[in-house]
């Protein structure tokens, strides 16, 4: 139900349990098309009010989680009673169900969901919600409700994942991302300054070449030269003429937090903090070698944002960027999905 891009496959996939036979009903169709690249097998169905689910029987799993579009706390008069269409959606799962008869069940929804919505999901299903933060698997704070009969469902272990653990070639402002969402495709920098959403990452911008310069003595000895324009050098036949200089994080000392960390002084400092302590003071330290340069922020790479869901490198390639994102940011997070699925081995 609700299939998306098909993350509750690839969990099952990832945790080992054998597929027989996977039903989808997803109406999105470049969410379709991600779905069908990665897994042909797939049987879609269309929209779930036109599902006859009573032909599902003897089917052991029933997967959903009905949009949240209409309860979210990011959503002018959201709904937070149970007569408007994000609850219908959610009937749509009951239906389903108790149609099927599925042995096993899992739903899934946003943790800011109003308290009103939350009882009555579980008066419906018959259980407590768990709540779990995509942040123990993975490098985004993403906290969500999860609805299951499945049995021994614990908290994941703290896999100790940071953003710079899935950034291709930027520094990252913070050790978690923001949630991801599916209006990832718009972030500006006040988004993750200001509002504290849609992560942005600082990507260092120099231009260099690497020189050799005579010396006094007649020798010739090689200089990393840095550009202060944010131009490149001119492309050359010689590959060492236009090279790309960015700062490195090159150490720590102690456990490696924000006030322990060495970098280079190739590029800003880090965000200060006004809880002020440690030798780095909050800052970070910074080996004295390179003159200082600039960034450009930049928005997470389809790659990165599939990296935060624990999905495979290039699982949405096929479809463009924005919808990319924002069949990312509808998704799940897959090691959380896996971790739970556990239970049924």
């Amino acid at each position: 139900m609700f299939d998306g891009i098909s993350c509750g496959r690839l969990a099952l996939e990832r945790v080992g349990l054998p597929v027989e036979q996977y039903d989808a009903f997803e109406i999105d169709r470049y969410a379709i098309t991600v779905s069908k690249k990665n897994f042909p097998d797939i049987v879609h169905h269309g929209n779930v009010f036109d599902g006859d689910f009573q032909k599902f029987q003897g089917y052991d799993l029933l997967l959903g989680g009905s949009p949240c579009t209409y309860w979210s706390v990011a959503k002018q008069n959201r709904e937070t009673t149970t007569d408007g269409m994000g609850f219908q959606l959610f009937m749509e799962y009951v239906r389903a169900l108790k149609e099927s008869q599925c042995r096993y069940f899992l739903y899934e929804n946003n943790n800011s969901i109003h308290q009103n919505i939350k009882q009555e999901i579980s008066k419906r299903l018959g259980v407590e919600p768990i709540m779990i933060n995509s942040a123990l698997v993975s490098a985004q704070n993403r906290k969500r409700c999860y609805w299951t009969n499945i049995p021994h469902v614990t908290q994941p272990e703290d896999q100790g994942i940071l953003l710079k653990d899935v950034i291709e070639d930027a520094i990252p402002w913070q050790d978690k991302s923001y949630c991801m969402t599916a209006r990832y495709s718009g972030a500006v920098i006040s988004n993750t300054l200001e509002r504290k959403q849609r992560t942005m990452v600082a990507v260092p911008v120099y231009g260099a070449a690497q020189r050799g310069r005579c010396l006094d003595t007649g020798q010739t000895k090689q200089y990393l030269e840095l550009r202060d324009d944010e131009k490149s050098n001119c492309l050359t036949t010689v590959q060492k003429d236009s090279l790309i200089c960015k700062p490195v994080r090159i150490g720590a000392y102690g456990k490696g937090g924000q006030g322990q960390r060495i970098y280079s002084v190739v590029g800003k400092s880090i965000t200060l903090s006004a809880n002020g302590g440690g030798q780095g003071a909050k800052t970070g330290l910074y080996k004295m070698d390179l003159p200082d340069g600039d960034y450009i922020i930049r928005k997470l790479t389809p790659v990165e944002a599939e990296r935060l869901q624990t999905l495979p490198d290039n699982y949405t390639e096929g479809i463009s960027n924005t919808q990319r994102y924002k069949c990312i940011g509808n998704g799940w997070t897959v090691d959380v999905i896996a971790h739970i699925l556990k239970g049924l081995i």
